[in-house]
């Protein structure tokens, strides 16, 4: 199973140095890959934690693939409906590109009421948003000769290097589904065996209707406070069949990230 840390991009440790310490320690220590997360519009009712500060997902890992080497770069997740599906297709290819092939894409279609209106997004088409643009972007990296059409216009989509995988987010059969038919695998929030086997068989059975073989799995969760919990709950997602593990403890500071980190040195070795 390979792991990763969620590297904050909001609240008092979304700072440049903070980000680029953390993203440097964790490609130091060897882990696989660093995460950020997608909101846009944080009302202020609802700003716990973050107090409205959030950096854009995409442009962070823009900053991060300038700060790191060798460490794989995602979005966890990247809500589809916020976005113009030719600027985000744009998007991803240039860090895709720039980065040498490290991007890693979560996708999902979004759930925060206040975020769709701020937008003028009507929630009740996420799930065909989100599906429209996945195919679209599908389509841009697909492009014979990097000709793709939007809108009636041809147009060279350019830079294109190979597709980043997909890993669509959520719990729901709607989610599987489309995890199913345009993934590369899925990702869950929570690291709870016993929650997420009932998901993990359904996952497994939609695949087999559909003649597929089961995707990749991407967990993301917080440590469990108790160092043996934690092991033994990773321990039991790994036996399950959890290919990623993304550690998102909160952290407020660089000594905090450190502190984590060690944790997850530890829960490493002993994983195996």
């Amino acid at each position: 199973m390979k792991i990763g840390t969620a590297i904050r991009n909001m609240g008092p440790a979304a700072t440049a140095s903070c980000i680029r310490h953390c993203a440097e320690h964790a490609e130091a220590v060897g882990l696989e890959h660093i995460w950020t997360v997608d909101h846009i519009a944080i009302p202020p009712d609802d700003a716990e934690g973050s107090e409205g500060r959030w950096f854009d997902p995409l442009a962070t890992l823009a900053f991060l693939a300038a700060a790191t080497s060798r460490i794989h770069l995602g979005v966890s997740v990247l809500v589809l409906p916020y976005r113009p599906p030719l600027a985000t297709a744009k998007w991803i290819a240039s860090i895709q590109e720039l980065s040498g092939g490290r991007l890693h894409l979560g996708i999902g279609p979004g759930w925060m009421d206040s975020e769709f209106k701020a937008l003028g997004i009507d929630r009740r088409k996420r799930g065909v948003l989100t599906d429209e643009t996945i195919d679209f972007i599908r389509a841009c990296f697909d492009a014979p000769d990097d000709i793709v059409t939007r809108n009636g216009q041809a147009f060279l989509f350019r830079p294109n290097p190979a597709r980043p995988p997909i890993y669509v987010g959520g719990m729901t059969d709607a989610a599987l589904s489309r995890t199913i038919r345009c993934g590369d695998g899925w990702l869950p929030i929570g690291i709870d065996p016993e929650k997420l086997r009932p998901r993990v068989a359904r996952l497994k059975e939609m695949a087999d209707e559909a003649g597929k073989s089961c995707p990749e799995m991407i967990l993301l969760g917080s440590l469990p406070d108790e160092q043996s919990e934690a092991i033994e709950m990773l321990g039991g997602c790994k036996a399950m069949g959890a290919t990623h593990y993304i550690q998102a403890s909160r952290y407020s500071n660089e000594a905090e990230f450190d502190a984590t980190m060690l944790r997850l040195e530890d829960v490493r070795r002993q994983l195996g």
